[in-house]
């Protein structure tokens, strides 16, 4: 079984991309690491970005991650909603398959070290990985912020920190790391500005104030919205499902006059958490079936498989066989042209390694000049390979555009513009398809003759990879109100379509 581990590291930053988008990329030039989700939020001005991978590999993207935050976020003029200490603010561990949850101890701790002792930056174990009882709890050492851990840190020896200098980094603060199990951050909005209503809630709710076991909770404002929220953390969610939360916050609303806005899912979700509410309706406004914690590792690893130098054709099958919604017929659509190009160089090379050989009777000597055919239809086959997993990236970028909130202003544009992509990308597939098609009808007469079949079946998957890129084109232009957009995309549609059927490929 593979080692996996998932590590969702959260930051300090929830309102310039650009930070996180640093962030992002330090985890990325890690190998072996997926990035498997990242958001931010303003109001609590907070991202979260998930990662799963190799215990080691992971490590490394974290260590990596603190180090562009220290860099990039200055908690001295951070403000923000959530409670923080660090920059970074916590890196917990989880396993996820292949690893028990000792080794996200071991892992912890050396993740730790590294970062106290190359980043210059205090760290405190917590949860499973807890050097001390007082620490087991994470709300127990952001208490009082960065100014109540500073003073602890000052007057209380019990209070240093497991690994780095005793004192807070300038701009970085302080690092909490350690391992658990997998937990849901579900939040909850209710349609009210009233902070103390959710203060109250968020009270009622929480194990540590007689509530519901397994849930932590606290009541934020979300500015920008004009509205609060009960931020809750599921630590088990088998003791406490999400629809078991959910209900408890409805009902303490409904008691205070006010209604529930809608709920948000931050991150990934275990497929079981999912299955325990099936039967409960939930408003969240941001989830869709790839923040499946499974499915998106499953789409991530198939990405791997797209990107593999040695990629093998088993490998590619069966990540479209894979339940996921990448990649798809764009993607296939796109390998197919990719093997229409790959038979006619073959066509071109095999014609023109054989010229002057004797043949048989009636038999075209082949046509030793081919060197603009090739060259062409290699800089094709090149495109085709790109756009495989362009297709995957577009439509995906089209998931996450549709998971906003749709009280985000931008939403909209953000919609708009990745179906346009989305719609782009098979049709740059349709039209070097039918730039394909032209150039293998034009070599049927110039090879050899033993080579007119694979020529045939070139033309044939060609012909498919047109024919499946425009069906992509056509049904995301029925949601598209671009009349520009679609004006001129139907013009060039056309045009493919008099190619294809004038090489009779259609």
């Amino acid at each position: 079984m593979q080692k996996i581990v998932e590590c969702v590291p959260n930051f300090s930053e929830g309102r310039n991309p650009d930070t996180v988008a640093a962030i992002v990329a330090a985890a990325r030039t890690v190998s072996g690491v997926l990035v498997l989700d990242q958001e931010m939020d303003s109001d609590h001005h907070r991202a979260v970005v998930t990662l799963a991978g190799e215990p080691e590999a992971v490590g490394e993207a974290a260590v990596r991650c603190a180090r562009v935050a220290r860099e990039w976020i200055d908690l001295r003029v951070h403000q923000g909603a959530h409670p923080r200490v660090g920059a970074t603010d916590v890196v917990p561990l989880i396993p996820i398959s292949g690893v028990t949850m000792e080794e996200c101890v071991g892992l912890a701790k050396r993740v730790s070290e590294r970062i106290g002792r190359e980043l210059g930056i205090p760290v405190f174990l917590y949860e499973r990985a807890a050097s001390h009882e007082s620490r087991t709890n994470l709300e127990a050492i952001r208490k009082g912020g960065l100014e109540g851990l500073a003073g602890r840190m000052a007057a209380d020896p019990a209070w240093a920190p497991d690994y780095g200098p005793g004192q807070l980094h300038p701009s970085a603060g302080a690092t909490i790391v350690g391992a658990r199990p997998a937990l849901i951050a579900f939040n909850v909005n209710l349609a009210t500005d009233n902070l103390e209503i959710a203060k109250a809630i968020a009270k009622v709710v929480r194990f540590s104030s007689g509530g519901l076991p397994c849930v932590k909770g606290l009541g934020v404002p979300l500015t920008t919205r004009g509205m609060v929220q009960v931020s809750m953390n599921l630590t088990n969610f088998e003791v406490t499902p999400i629809h078991v939360a959910f209900e408890a916050v409805r009902k303490e609303a409904e008691q205070r006059g006010t209604t529930v806005a809608g709920s948000e899912i931050i991150g990934l979700v275990p497929h079981a958490a999912l299955l325990q509410a099936s039967e409960y309706f939930l408003k969240v406004e941001r989830f869709d079936p790839t923040q499946v914690l499974e499915t998106r590792i499953e789409m991530a690893l198939s990405k791997m498989t797209l990107d593999a130098p040695r990629q093998t054709l088993h490998g590619f099958l069966d990540a479209v066989a894979a339940g996921t919604p990448t990649p798809g017929g764009g993607s296939v659509a796109a390998l197919a042209g990719s093997l229409a190009a790959a038979l006619g160089l073959m066509a071109c090379r095999v014609s023109r390694s054989t010229a002057g050989k004797a043949g048989p009777p009636g038999a075209s000597p082949g046509d030793p000049s081919f060197e603009a055919e090739e060259t062409r239809l290699d800089a094709i086959g090149q495109e085709f390979r790109s756009l495989i997993r362009a297709d995957a990236d577009a439509f995906e970028k089209v998931l996450a555009a549709y998971r906003m909130p749709k009280t985000d202003p931008v939403r909209a544009e953000a919609i708009t513009a990745s179906l346009e992509r989305a719609t782009d990308v098979p049709l740059r597939t349709a039209t070097l398809a039918s730039e394909t098609v032209r150039l293998l009808k034009g070599l049927e007469a110039r090879t050899k003759p033993s080579v007119s079949s694979d020529l045939r079946v070139g033309i044939l998957m060609a012909t498919a990879c047109g024919a499946g890129g425009l069906a992509n084109v056509e049904i995301n232009m029925k949601t598209l109100n671009n009349h520009e957009f679609v004006g001129r995309v139907s013009r060039q549609v056309e045009e493919i379509k008099r190619i294809l059927e004038e090489h009779k490929a259609l």
